[in-house]
């Protein structure tokens, strides 16, 4: 899947365009509104916003802090391998040591996350501190046409770049997910 970026400031023109994407085959969990306002994305139907912890690098900064961590935890074996504490003290401080450091680590690198904007969105703050609105949408390559026509109907919005998106698998679990969840709870 490949991920388009658009830059806009008219939200009732984002509900249009959504609606019409749903129409040529793109499901909902392929598009998302990235935008400062989020009262004002929730009071249109149609689209929805990256859910907030998106908006953060927590996903990434935790697992570099847990990466960090595996590496501080394994100096830690490491250096109690080369002396003779565990002949004294056992192994299992040196254990418990080296996974609260594991731990300790990974939490420390959720909070960094916690205060730091995504690094995919970073390139649109400005564009967000003005009011703007980024629609995001993954799509695959068969797609691509269908996403295209609807875009070019639309001068309102611009295209901002593309990037990576999420695994197929990922988005169509969303899609399946919540196709399941309406039709058993309508």
């Amino acid at each position: 899947m490949k991920r388009h970026y658009y830059i806009s400031n008219d939200l009732d023109d984002l509900d249009r365009i959504e609606q019409e994407l749903e129409k040529k085959g793109i499901h909902k969990p392929q598009i998302h509104v990235f935008s400062k306002d989020d009262t004002a994305v929730e009071t249109h139907d149609h689209l929805h916003n990256i859910e907030s912890v998106f908006k953060k690098d927590v996903v990434h900064a935790t697992i570099t802090g847990a990466w960090v961590g595996i590496v501080i935890a394994g100096v830690v074996l490491i250096v109690t391998s080369y002396t003779s504490w565990p002949e004294s003290y056992t192994w299992m401080p040196f254990i418990f040591l080296a996974i609260v450091l594991l731990g300790f680590s990974t939490w420390i690198g959720g909070l960094i996350g916690i205060e730091s904007p995504n690094r995919d969105f970073k390139r649109f703050e400005r564009q967000l501190r003005e009011g703007k609105h980024v629609f995001i949408v993954d799509v695959d390559p068969e797609q691509e046409n269908a996403l295209d026509l609807v875009v070019e109907a639309h001068p309102g919005l611009q295209l901002a770049g593309t990037g990576k998106a999420p695994p197929r698998w990922v988005v169509m679990g969303q899609h399946n997910v919540q196709k399941f969840t309406s039709e058993i709870f309508p």
